[in-house]
Protein backbone atom coordinates (compact mmCIF):
# COMPACT_ATOMS: atom_id res chain seq x y z
CA UNK A 1 0.00 0.00 0.00
CA UNK A 2 3.16 2.60 1.09
CA UNK A 3 4.38 2.04 -2.36
CA UNK A 4 1.64 2.19 -4.28
CA UNK A 5 0.74 5.53 -2.07
CA UNK A 6 4.03 6.82 -3.27
CA UNK A 7 3.88 6.34 -6.62
CA UNK A 8 0.21 7.61 -6.88
CA UNK A 9 1.86 10.95 -4.94
CA UNK A 10 4.66 10.92 -7.33
CA UNK A 11 2.73 11.03 -10.07
CA UNK A 12 0.43 13.51 -8.76
CA UNK A 13 3.34 16.11 -7.93
CA UNK A 14 4.09 15.82 -11.84
CA UNK A 15 0.91 16.30 -13.12
CA UNK A 16 0.15 19.74 -10.58
CA UNK A 17 3.74 20.69 -11.29
CA UNK A 18 3.72 20.63 -15.22
CA UNK A 19 -0.41 21.92 -15.09
CA UNK A 20 -0.65 24.21 -12.80
CA UNK A 21 1.90 26.48 -14.02
CA UNK A 22 1.28 25.97 -17.82
CA UNK A 23 -2.85 26.51 -17.11
CA UNK A 24 -1.80 29.84 -15.02
CA UNK A 25 0.47 31.26 -17.83
CA UNK A 26 -2.56 30.55 -20.23
CA UNK A 27 -5.25 32.05 -18.69
CA UNK A 28 -2.20 35.07 -17.79
CA UNK A 29 -1.55 35.20 -21.76
CA UNK A 30 -5.27 35.22 -22.78
CA UNK A 31 -6.35 37.81 -20.17
CA UNK A 32 -3.28 39.98 -20.94
CA UNK A 33 -4.32 39.90 -24.28
CA UNK A 34 -8.01 40.80 -24.47
CA UNK A 35 -6.89 43.66 -21.88
CA UNK A 36 -4.00 44.95 -24.09
CA UNK A 37 -6.49 44.26 -27.22
CA UNK A 38 -9.41 46.28 -25.41
CA UNK A 39 -6.83 49.00 -24.56
CA UNK A 40 -5.23 49.38 -28.08
CA UNK A 41 -9.50 50.17 -28.96
CA UNK A 42 -9.69 52.80 -26.38
CA UNK A 43 -6.55 54.26 -26.96
CA UNK A 44 -7.74 54.55 -30.94
CA UNK A 45 -11.11 55.44 -29.71
CA UNK A 46 -9.61 58.60 -27.69
CA UNK A 47 -7.46 59.70 -30.99
CA UNK A 48 -10.70 59.81 -33.54
CA UNK A 49 -11.92 61.96 -30.38
CA UNK A 50 -9.68 64.13 -30.29
CA UNK A 51 -9.62 64.34 -34.40
CA UNK A 52 -13.58 64.90 -34.41
CA UNK A 53 -13.31 67.65 -32.12
CA UNK A 54 -10.36 69.24 -33.70
CA UNK A 55 -13.24 69.88 -36.68
CA UNK A 56 -15.45 70.70 -34.93
CA UNK A 57 -13.24 73.32 -33.37
CA UNK A 58 -11.90 74.37 -37.21
CA UNK A 59 -15.86 74.88 -37.89
CA UNK A 60 -16.59 77.11 -35.54
CA UNK A 61 -13.34 79.24 -35.11
CA UNK A 62 -14.80 79.64 -38.66
CA UNK A 63 -17.60 80.64 -37.54
CA UNK A 64 -16.75 83.21 -34.88
CA UNK A 65 -14.53 84.44 -37.59
CA UNK A 66 -17.75 85.02 -40.13
CA UNK A 67 -19.21 87.17 -37.31
CA UNK A 68 -16.62 89.22 -36.31
CA UNK A 69 -16.51 90.42 -40.20
CA UNK A 70 -20.21 90.89 -40.66
CA UNK A 71 -20.29 92.81 -37.02
CA UNK A 72 -20.42 96.55 -38.02
CA UNK A 73 -20.43 96.51 -41.25
CA UNK A 74 -22.49 99.46 -42.44
CA UNK A 75 -23.35 97.97 -45.76
CA UNK A 76 -25.34 94.97 -43.58
CA UNK A 77 -26.66 97.16 -41.22
CA UNK A 78 -28.40 99.50 -43.42
CA UNK A 79 -29.69 96.89 -45.00
CA UNK A 80 -30.64 94.91 -42.01
CA UNK A 81 -32.42 98.45 -40.79
CA UNK A 82 -34.33 98.79 -44.50
CA UNK A 83 -32.22 101.63 -45.39
CA UNK A 84 -32.92 100.48 -49.65
CA UNK A 85 -28.94 99.06 -50.16
CA UNK A 86 -28.91 97.06 -52.83
CA UNK A 87 -29.24 93.25 -52.37
CA UNK A 88 -25.75 92.48 -54.67
CA UNK A 89 -24.11 94.23 -52.25
CA UNK A 90 -25.33 92.62 -49.25
CA UNK A 91 -24.77 88.96 -50.74
CA UNK A 92 -21.27 89.94 -51.72
CA UNK A 93 -20.49 91.26 -47.83
CA UNK A 94 -22.19 87.86 -46.74
CA UNK A 95 -20.78 85.03 -49.36
CA UNK A 96 -17.32 87.14 -49.18
CA UNK A 97 -17.41 86.93 -44.75
CA UNK A 98 -18.62 82.99 -45.15
CA UNK A 99 -16.43 81.82 -47.62
CA UNK A 100 -14.13 79.42 -45.28
CA UNK A 101 -17.53 78.63 -43.31
CA UNK A 102 -19.98 78.09 -45.88
CA UNK A 103 -19.29 74.63 -46.20
CA UNK A 104 -20.01 73.75 -42.59
CA UNK A 105 -23.35 75.55 -42.25
CA UNK A 106 -25.78 78.22 -43.90
CA UNK A 107 -26.39 81.67 -42.80
CA UNK A 108 -29.00 83.91 -42.62
CA UNK A 109 -29.47 87.64 -42.07
CA UNK A 110 -32.61 88.51 -39.74
CA UNK A 111 -33.73 91.92 -38.14
CA UNK A 112 -34.42 92.83 -35.40
CA UNK A 113 -38.01 92.21 -35.04
CA UNK A 114 -37.22 88.42 -35.95
CA UNK A 115 -38.08 88.78 -40.10
CA UNK A 116 -35.84 86.73 -42.38
CA UNK A 117 -34.00 89.25 -45.28
CA UNK A 118 -30.67 87.63 -46.52
CA UNK A 119 -29.59 83.84 -46.68
CA UNK A 120 -26.87 81.47 -48.46
CA UNK A 121 -29.46 79.02 -49.12
CA UNK A 122 -31.40 79.44 -52.13
CA UNK A 123 -34.53 78.99 -49.96
CA UNK A 124 -34.43 80.88 -46.59
CA UNK A 125 -35.42 78.21 -43.00
CA UNK A 126 -38.59 80.67 -42.35
CA UNK A 127 -39.62 83.97 -43.00
CA UNK A 128 -39.96 85.08 -39.59
CA UNK A 129 -38.44 83.13 -36.29
CA UNK A 130 -39.28 84.50 -32.61
CA UNK A 131 -36.82 86.69 -30.58
CA UNK A 132 -38.48 85.73 -27.26
CA UNK A 133 -36.98 81.84 -27.58
CA UNK A 134 -34.83 79.46 -29.64
CA UNK A 135 -31.61 80.78 -31.59
CA UNK A 136 -32.53 84.12 -31.80
CA UNK A 137 -33.20 84.27 -27.84
CA UNK A 138 -30.25 82.87 -26.77
CA UNK A 139 -27.89 85.08 -29.41
CA UNK A 140 -24.79 86.33 -28.19
CA UNK A 141 -23.95 89.84 -27.83
CA UNK A 142 -21.85 91.93 -30.36
CA UNK A 143 -18.39 90.68 -30.18
CA UNK A 144 -19.26 87.28 -28.48
CA UNK A 145 -18.91 84.55 -29.89
CA UNK A 146 -22.17 82.58 -31.45
CA UNK A 147 -24.03 80.72 -28.83
CA UNK A 148 -25.26 77.50 -30.02
CA UNK A 149 -28.76 75.52 -29.07
CA UNK A 150 -29.84 72.17 -30.47
CA UNK A 151 -32.40 70.96 -32.07
CA UNK A 152 -35.89 69.61 -30.95
CA UNK A 153 -36.13 66.40 -33.22
CA UNK A 154 -32.70 65.12 -34.58
CA UNK A 155 -34.66 62.49 -36.86
CA UNK A 156 -36.22 65.25 -38.84
CA UNK A 157 -32.81 65.51 -41.48
CA UNK A 158 -34.63 68.73 -43.54
CA UNK A 159 -34.37 70.85 -40.07
CA UNK A 160 -31.56 72.31 -39.00
CA UNK A 161 -30.22 70.10 -36.19
CA UNK A 162 -27.64 73.13 -34.42
CA UNK A 163 -28.03 76.68 -34.27
CA UNK A 164 -25.86 79.74 -33.46
CA UNK A 165 -27.02 83.00 -33.51
CA UNK A 166 -24.90 86.54 -32.85
CA UNK A 167 -26.63 89.56 -32.33
CA UNK A 168 -24.83 92.26 -35.29
CA UNK A 169 -24.23 96.44 -34.46
CA UNK A 170 -23.73 98.87 -37.00
CA UNK A 171 -20.92 101.24 -36.84
CA UNK A 172 -22.35 102.92 -33.65
CA UNK A 173 -22.60 99.72 -31.54
CA UNK A 174 -26.77 99.81 -32.21
CA UNK A 175 -28.09 96.55 -32.43
CA UNK A 176 -29.25 95.86 -36.27
CA UNK A 177 -30.20 92.63 -36.52
CA UNK A 178 -29.19 88.88 -36.33
CA UNK A 179 -26.67 86.44 -37.71
CA UNK A 180 -28.53 82.99 -38.07
CA UNK A 181 -25.82 79.95 -38.43
CA UNK A 182 -27.26 76.57 -38.92
CA UNK A 183 -26.11 73.22 -39.37
CA UNK A 184 -27.81 70.44 -40.80
CA UNK A 185 -27.68 66.57 -41.28
CA UNK A 186 -24.88 67.43 -44.49
CA UNK A 187 -23.12 69.86 -42.62
CA UNK A 188 -22.30 67.51 -40.27
CA UNK A 189 -21.67 64.56 -42.58
CA UNK A 190 -19.22 66.92 -44.32
CA UNK A 191 -17.54 68.19 -41.12
CA UNK A 192 -17.14 64.55 -39.83
CA UNK A 193 -16.46 62.65 -42.61
CA UNK A 194 -13.24 60.45 -41.91
CA UNK A 195 -12.70 61.09 -38.37
CA UNK A 196 -14.06 58.42 -36.43
CA UNK A 197 -14.01 55.39 -38.71
CA UNK A 198 -15.47 53.04 -40.53
CA UNK A 199 -16.36 50.63 -38.07
CA UNK A 200 -17.35 53.37 -35.11
CA UNK A 201 -20.15 55.93 -35.17
CA UNK A 202 -20.06 58.91 -33.93
CA UNK A 203 -22.73 60.48 -31.61
CA UNK A 204 -23.05 64.22 -30.66
CA UNK A 205 -25.13 64.80 -27.64
CA UNK A 206 -26.75 68.31 -26.57
CA UNK A 207 -25.07 70.09 -23.38
CA UNK A 208 -28.83 67.68 -21.45
CA UNK A 209 -27.59 64.69 -23.30
CA UNK A 210 -30.21 64.42 -26.10
CA UNK A 211 -29.39 63.28 -29.74
CA UNK A 212 -27.87 66.32 -32.10
CA UNK A 213 -26.45 64.27 -34.96
CA UNK A 214 -26.13 60.77 -35.79
CA UNK A 215 -24.87 59.47 -39.09
CA UNK A 216 -27.62 56.63 -38.34
CA UNK A 217 -30.54 58.93 -36.80
CA UNK A 218 -32.46 55.96 -35.33
CA UNK A 219 -29.04 54.90 -32.73
CA UNK A 220 -29.01 58.60 -31.51
CA UNK A 221 -32.74 58.18 -30.50
CA UNK A 222 -32.08 54.63 -29.03
CA UNK A 223 -28.74 55.30 -27.19
CA UNK A 224 -29.12 58.60 -25.88
CA UNK A 225 -31.53 57.86 -23.23
CA UNK A 226 -29.54 54.68 -21.87
CA UNK A 227 -26.54 57.18 -21.69
CA UNK A 228 -28.21 59.50 -20.26
CA UNK A 229 -29.61 57.49 -17.29
CA UNK A 230 -25.95 56.35 -16.80
CA UNK A 231 -24.29 59.49 -16.52
CA UNK A 232 -27.23 60.49 -14.31
CA UNK A 233 -26.65 57.46 -12.44
CA UNK A 234 -22.39 58.15 -11.75
CA UNK A 235 -21.92 54.94 -13.92
CA UNK A 236 -19.06 54.71 -16.71
CA UNK A 237 -20.15 54.43 -19.63
CA UNK A 238 -17.18 51.77 -20.46
CA UNK A 239 -20.03 49.05 -19.47
CA UNK A 240 -22.97 50.45 -20.99
CA UNK A 241 -23.05 47.35 -23.08
CA UNK A 242 -21.77 43.77 -23.42
CA UNK A 243 -21.06 44.48 -27.21
CA UNK A 244 -19.29 48.03 -27.50
CA UNK A 245 -17.26 50.38 -26.32
CA UNK A 246 -17.86 54.05 -25.36
CA UNK A 247 -15.62 56.89 -25.31
CA UNK A 248 -16.55 60.63 -24.75
CA UNK A 249 -15.41 63.94 -25.42
CA UNK A 250 -17.07 67.52 -24.18
CA UNK A 251 -16.84 70.36 -26.99
CA UNK A 252 -16.19 73.54 -25.28
CA UNK A 253 -16.84 75.74 -27.72
CA UNK A 254 -20.45 74.51 -28.82
CA UNK A 255 -21.47 72.46 -25.96
CA UNK A 256 -21.39 69.63 -27.33
CA UNK A 257 -20.73 66.12 -26.33
CA UNK A 258 -19.13 63.52 -28.38
CA UNK A 259 -19.59 60.04 -28.14
CA UNK A 260 -17.96 57.17 -29.86
CA UNK A 261 -19.65 53.68 -30.22
CA UNK A 262 -17.19 51.01 -31.44
CA UNK A 263 -17.74 47.33 -31.27
CA UNK A 264 -16.20 45.51 -28.55
CA UNK A 265 -12.53 43.58 -29.53
CA UNK A 266 -14.40 40.54 -28.06
CA UNK A 267 -17.57 40.06 -28.67
CA UNK A 268 -19.43 37.41 -26.63
CA UNK A 269 -19.05 34.89 -29.86
CA UNK A 270 -15.59 35.74 -30.49
CA UNK A 271 -14.83 35.37 -26.75
CA UNK A 272 -17.00 31.80 -26.46
CA UNK A 273 -14.81 30.61 -29.55
CA UNK A 274 -11.69 31.53 -27.68
CA UNK A 275 -12.38 29.97 -24.75
CA UNK A 276 -13.28 26.96 -26.33
CA UNK A 277 -10.40 26.80 -28.52
CA UNK A 278 -8.35 27.59 -25.10
CA UNK A 279 -10.53 24.60 -23.41
CA UNK A 280 -9.77 22.39 -26.17
CA UNK A 281 -5.42 23.37 -26.26
CA UNK A 282 -6.01 22.69 -22.21
CA UNK A 283 -7.87 19.46 -22.12
CA UNK A 284 -5.08 18.22 -24.89
CA UNK A 285 -2.56 19.29 -22.45
CA UNK A 286 -3.94 17.80 -19.23
CA UNK A 287 -4.11 14.68 -21.87
CA UNK A 288 -0.19 15.06 -22.46
CA UNK A 289 0.74 15.80 -18.78
CA UNK A 290 -1.09 12.65 -17.71
CA UNK A 291 0.25 10.58 -19.74
CA UNK A 292 4.17 11.88 -19.46
CA UNK A 293 3.57 12.07 -15.68
CA UNK A 294 2.57 8.33 -15.62
CA UNK A 295 5.91 7.48 -17.32
CA UNK A 296 8.12 9.41 -15.50
CA UNK A 297 6.38 8.42 -12.11
CA UNK A 298 7.42 4.45 -13.20
CA UNK A 299 9.95 5.38 -14.34
CA UNK A 300 11.45 6.95 -11.10
CA UNK A 301 9.43 4.56 -8.87
CA UNK A 302 11.61 1.10 -10.41
CA UNK A 303 14.69 1.88 -9.32
CA UNK A 304 13.66 2.99 -5.78
CA UNK A 305 11.40 -0.27 -5.50
CA UNK A 306 14.08 -2.39 -6.15
CA UNK A 307 16.27 -0.02 -3.99
CA UNK A 308 13.38 -1.00 -1.68
CA UNK A 309 13.73 -4.24 -1.81
CA UNK A 310 17.44 -4.21 -1.54
CA UNK A 311 17.60 -2.65 1.54
CA UNK A 312 15.30 -4.61 2.90
CA UNK A 313 17.45 -7.85 2.07
CA UNK A 314 20.41 -5.88 3.94
CA UNK A 315 18.28 -5.19 7.16
CA UNK A 316 18.13 -9.34 7.02
CA UNK A 317 21.81 -9.15 7.49
CA UNK A 318 22.14 -10.19 3.61
CA UNK A 319 25.24 -7.91 2.27
CA UNK A 320 25.14 -10.49 -0.65
CA UNK A 321 23.14 -8.12 -2.49
CA UNK A 322 23.02 -5.34 -5.38
CA UNK A 323 20.64 -3.08 -7.18
CA UNK A 324 21.52 -3.01 -11.11
CA UNK A 325 22.29 0.38 -12.46
CA UNK A 326 20.42 0.44 -15.71
CA UNK A 327 20.79 4.16 -16.13
CA UNK A 328 23.22 6.94 -16.62
CA UNK A 329 21.14 9.53 -14.63
CA UNK A 330 21.16 10.59 -10.97
CA UNK A 331 19.18 6.74 -9.92
CA UNK A 332 21.52 5.27 -11.62
CA UNK A 333 24.68 6.69 -9.72
CA UNK A 334 22.66 6.37 -6.53
CA UNK A 335 22.35 2.54 -7.21
CA UNK A 336 26.48 2.38 -8.19
CA UNK A 337 26.82 4.09 -4.66
CA UNK A 338 24.50 2.26 -3.08
CA UNK A 339 26.38 -1.17 -4.17
CA UNK A 340 29.88 1.01 -3.32
CA UNK A 341 28.35 1.36 0.35
CA UNK A 342 27.03 -2.58 0.60
CA UNK A 343 30.25 -4.06 -0.40
CA UNK A 344 32.19 -1.11 1.83
CA UNK A 345 29.94 -2.58 4.85
CA UNK A 346 30.89 -6.48 3.64
CA UNK A 347 34.44 -5.40 3.92
CA UNK A 348 34.13 -3.21 6.99
CA UNK A 349 32.35 -5.96 8.66
CA UNK A 350 34.69 -8.56 7.88
CA UNK A 351 37.56 -6.04 9.15
CA UNK A 352 35.72 -5.12 12.38
CA UNK A 353 35.41 -8.99 12.80
CA UNK A 354 39.23 -9.35 12.63
CA UNK A 355 39.20 -5.68 14.84
CA UNK A 356 37.40 -7.47 17.30
CA UNK A 357 39.26 -10.62 17.66
CA UNK A 358 42.69 -9.14 17.36
CA UNK A 359 41.45 -6.56 20.24
CA UNK A 360 40.55 -9.87 22.80
CA UNK A 361 43.81 -11.07 21.66
CA UNK A 362 45.44 -7.50 23.00
CA UNK A 363 43.03 -7.72 25.85
CA UNK A 364 44.55 -11.16 26.85
CA UNK A 365 48.30 -9.72 26.32
CA UNK A 366 47.31 -6.64 28.47
CA UNK A 367 45.82 -8.42 31.55
CA UNK A 368 48.90 -10.74 31.04
CA UNK A 369 51.15 -7.98 31.34
CA UNK A 370 49.45 -6.33 34.24
CA UNK A 371 50.56 -9.58 36.33
CA UNK A 372 53.82 -8.28 35.86
CA UNK A 373 54.08 -4.66 37.61
CA UNK A 374 51.80 -6.05 40.58
CA UNK A 375 54.51 -8.40 41.20
CA UNK A 376 57.40 -5.70 41.07
CA UNK A 377 55.02 -3.61 43.54
CA UNK A 378 55.25 -6.78 45.60
CA UNK A 379 59.22 -6.99 45.38
CA UNK A 380 59.44 -3.43 46.00
CA UNK A 381 57.58 -3.62 49.07
CA UNK A 382 59.51 -5.99 50.85
CA UNK A 383 62.41 -4.43 49.45
CA UNK A 384 61.32 -1.68 51.20
CA UNK A 385 60.78 -3.95 54.51
CA UNK A 386 63.96 -5.43 54.31
CA UNK A 387 65.82 -2.33 54.32
CA UNK A 388 64.24 -0.78 56.88
CA UNK A 389 65.48 -4.00 58.70
CA UNK A 390 68.31 -3.19 57.70
CA UNK A 391 68.56 0.60 58.38
CA UNK A 392 69.08 1.58 54.72
CA UNK A 393 66.84 4.60 54.40
CA UNK A 394 67.78 5.21 51.04
CA UNK A 395 66.76 1.66 49.73
CA UNK A 396 63.38 2.32 51.58
CA UNK A 397 63.05 5.38 50.27
CA UNK A 398 63.43 4.65 46.53
CA UNK A 399 61.45 1.56 46.62
CA UNK A 400 58.67 3.31 48.58
CA UNK A 401 58.46 5.99 45.62
CA UNK A 402 59.31 3.81 42.72
CA UNK A 403 55.95 1.63 44.34
CA UNK A 404 53.94 4.18 44.28
CA UNK A 405 54.79 5.50 40.93
CA UNK A 406 53.69 1.79 39.66
CA UNK A 407 50.95 1.39 40.83
CA UNK A 408 50.06 5.17 39.60
CA UNK A 409 51.27 4.10 36.20
CA UNK A 410 48.89 1.05 36.69
CA UNK A 411 45.81 3.29 37.85
CA UNK A 412 42.71 2.98 35.17
CA UNK A 413 42.15 6.45 35.57
CA UNK A 414 43.15 8.08 32.19
CA UNK A 415 42.79 11.61 33.99
CA UNK A 416 43.84 12.66 37.47
CA UNK A 417 43.33 15.98 39.69
CA UNK A 418 46.78 18.07 39.40
CA UNK A 419 47.50 17.81 43.03
CA UNK A 420 48.10 14.08 42.59
CA UNK A 421 50.29 14.63 39.57
CA UNK A 422 52.19 16.65 41.41
CA UNK A 423 52.61 14.05 44.56
CA UNK A 424 53.62 11.61 42.37
CA UNK A 425 55.86 14.26 40.63
CA UNK A 426 57.47 14.82 44.18
CA UNK A 427 58.07 10.77 44.47
CA UNK A 428 60.11 10.88 41.10
CA UNK A 429 62.12 13.78 42.36
CA UNK A 430 63.29 11.82 45.49
CA UNK A 431 64.18 9.22 43.41
CA UNK A 432 66.27 11.73 41.20
CA UNK A 433 67.65 13.37 44.19
CA UNK A 434 68.77 10.76 45.53
CA UNK A 435 70.19 8.67 42.65
CA UNK A 436 71.87 12.04 41.88
CA UNK A 437 73.24 12.97 45.36
CA UNK A 438 71.19 15.86 45.50
CA UNK A 439 72.69 18.00 42.24
CA UNK A 440 70.05 19.74 41.76
CA UNK A 441 66.60 21.45 43.74
CA UNK A 442 63.48 21.51 42.89
CA UNK A 443 60.38 23.96 43.15
CA UNK A 444 56.86 23.47 42.86
CA UNK A 445 54.50 26.23 42.60
CA UNK A 446 50.83 24.92 42.44
CA UNK A 447 47.80 27.27 43.22
CA UNK A 448 45.33 26.03 45.53
CA UNK A 449 42.50 27.07 43.05
CA UNK A 450 44.26 24.65 40.48
CA UNK A 451 44.79 21.54 42.45
CA UNK A 452 41.02 20.44 41.43
CA UNK A 453 41.90 20.93 37.43
CA UNK A 454 41.99 17.41 35.39
CA UNK A 455 45.18 16.21 33.65
CA UNK A 456 46.03 13.60 31.47
CA UNK A 457 48.31 10.84 33.94
CA UNK A 458 51.91 11.58 33.83
CA UNK A 459 52.23 14.03 31.63
CA UNK A 460 54.54 16.23 34.00
CA UNK A 461 57.01 13.13 34.64
CA UNK A 462 58.80 12.93 31.49
CA UNK A 463 58.85 16.84 30.67
CA UNK A 464 60.65 17.05 34.51
CA UNK A 465 62.76 13.94 33.44
CA UNK A 466 63.92 15.56 30.12
CA UNK A 467 64.57 18.62 31.60
CA UNK A 468 66.89 16.81 34.66
CA UNK A 469 68.86 14.14 32.08
CA UNK A 470 69.41 17.01 29.25
CA UNK A 471 68.92 20.39 30.52
CA UNK A 472 70.86 19.76 33.97
CA UNK A 473 73.75 17.42 32.41
CA UNK A 474 76.99 18.86 33.28
CA UNK A 475 75.45 22.12 35.29
CA UNK A 476 76.11 22.89 38.69
CA UNK A 477 73.68 23.91 41.22
CA UNK A 478 70.73 23.26 38.91
CA UNK A 479 67.00 23.93 39.91
CA UNK A 480 64.10 22.76 38.27
CA UNK A 481 60.90 24.67 38.63
CA UNK A 482 57.39 23.88 38.09
CA UNK A 483 54.64 26.61 38.10
CA UNK A 484 50.87 26.23 37.29
CA UNK A 485 48.33 29.44 36.28
CA UNK A 486 45.26 29.68 34.71
CA UNK A 487 44.70 32.11 31.33
CA UNK A 488 41.60 32.81 29.69
CA UNK A 489 40.07 29.34 30.46
CA UNK A 490 43.30 27.55 29.36
CA UNK A 491 45.86 25.74 32.11
CA UNK A 492 49.29 26.60 31.79
CA UNK A 493 51.94 24.11 33.50
CA UNK A 494 55.63 25.26 32.68
CA UNK A 495 58.65 23.58 33.80
CA UNK A 496 62.04 26.22 33.70
CA UNK A 497 65.44 25.05 33.89
CA UNK A 498 69.12 26.75 34.50
CA UNK A 499 70.72 24.22 32.42
CA UNK A 500 71.99 24.50 29.01
CA UNK A 501 69.20 25.62 27.21
CA UNK A 502 66.96 24.52 24.11
CA UNK A 503 69.15 21.91 21.88
CA UNK A 504 69.80 23.44 18.20
CA UNK A 505 67.27 20.51 16.53
CA UNK A 506 64.45 22.31 19.09
CA UNK A 507 63.58 25.96 18.20
CA UNK A 508 61.21 27.97 20.50
CA UNK A 509 57.43 28.45 19.69
CA UNK A 510 55.34 25.19 19.12
CA UNK A 511 56.68 21.90 19.78
CA UNK A 512 57.83 19.63 16.40
CA UNK A 513 59.57 16.38 17.29
CA UNK A 514 62.76 16.60 15.07
CA UNK A 515 62.63 14.14 12.49
CA UNK A 516 64.63 11.12 11.71
CA UNK A 517 65.65 10.63 15.33
CA UNK A 518 62.62 8.21 16.48
CA UNK A 519 64.11 7.55 20.32
CA UNK A 520 64.91 10.84 20.71
CA UNK A 521 63.13 13.04 23.19
CA UNK A 522 60.25 10.35 23.36
CA UNK A 523 59.10 11.34 26.55
CA UNK A 524 58.20 15.36 25.40
CA UNK A 525 56.55 13.53 22.20
CA UNK A 526 54.34 11.27 23.46
CA UNK A 527 52.92 14.23 26.19
CA UNK A 528 52.54 16.61 22.82
CA UNK A 529 50.74 13.83 20.83
CA UNK A 530 48.32 12.59 24.19
CA UNK A 531 47.21 16.47 24.55
CA UNK A 532 46.67 16.52 21.45
CA UNK A 533 44.90 13.71 20.63
CA UNK A 534 42.75 14.57 23.69
CA UNK A 535 41.91 18.73 23.08
CA UNK A 536 42.72 19.66 19.81
CA UNK A 537 45.76 20.93 17.27
CA UNK A 538 45.86 24.49 19.29
CA UNK A 539 47.11 22.24 22.59
CA UNK A 540 50.33 20.49 23.51
CA UNK A 541 53.95 21.60 24.38
CA UNK A 542 55.39 25.28 24.03
CA UNK A 543 59.13 25.88 23.91
CA UNK A 544 60.86 28.68 24.82
CA UNK A 545 64.02 30.01 26.59
CA UNK A 546 64.51 29.78 30.67
CA UNK A 547 64.06 32.95 32.25
CA UNK A 548 67.04 35.44 31.85
CA UNK A 549 67.88 33.93 28.30
CA UNK A 550 69.31 31.08 30.74
CA UNK A 551 67.86 27.27 30.24
CA UNK A 552 64.95 26.11 28.47
CA UNK A 553 60.91 26.17 29.32
CA UNK A 554 58.81 23.96 27.85
CA UNK A 555 54.73 24.87 28.61
CA UNK A 556 51.80 21.98 28.68
CA UNK A 557 49.08 24.35 27.17
CA UNK A 558 45.49 22.68 27.66
CA UNK A 559 41.45 23.62 28.82
CA UNK A 560 41.28 24.03 32.67
CA UNK A 561 38.69 21.22 33.44
CA UNK A 562 37.81 20.62 36.91
CA UNK A 563 36.43 17.66 39.17
CA UNK A 564 33.10 18.86 39.50
CA UNK A 565 33.08 19.98 35.87
CA UNK A 566 33.83 16.76 34.88
CA UNK A 567 31.51 15.04 37.25
CA UNK A 568 28.31 17.03 35.48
Amino acid sequence: MKRHSFQTRLFWGFLVASLVPLLLCSAMLLQIFRLRMTNEARRGMEERLETAAQALDAAFDAFAQTAARLQGNPIIAGALAGGGVEDTLVYNEVFSATAQARSWASFDLYDLQGLWRYSTRQIPQAERLPTDWGALFAAAGPGEAPAFVACEDAADTAAPLFQGAVLLADGRGRPAGYLLISMYDSHFRQLLAGTHGAQSDLILLSRYWRPVYCEQPSLAEELAPRLRSRLLAGQSLEEASEAFLYAQAHHAASGLWLVLQQPQVFTRATRRLLYTVSFGCAVICVAISILMSWKLSRQMFRPIERLHRVIGEVERDNLDVSVPAEQDDELGQLARRFNGMVSALKQNREALIENQRELNEAQIRMLQAQLNPHFLCNTLDTMKWISKINKLPQVALMSTDLADILRFCISPDEFVSLRREAAILRRYIEIQRIRMSGAFSFELELPRDLEDCLVPKMILQPIVENAILHGLDGVEDGVVAVTARETAGMLEITVTDNGRGLPPDMAPGRYRRPGGEERKHLGLYNVDTILTKHYGGDCGLYLAAGPGGRGAAVTALLPARREEEQEC
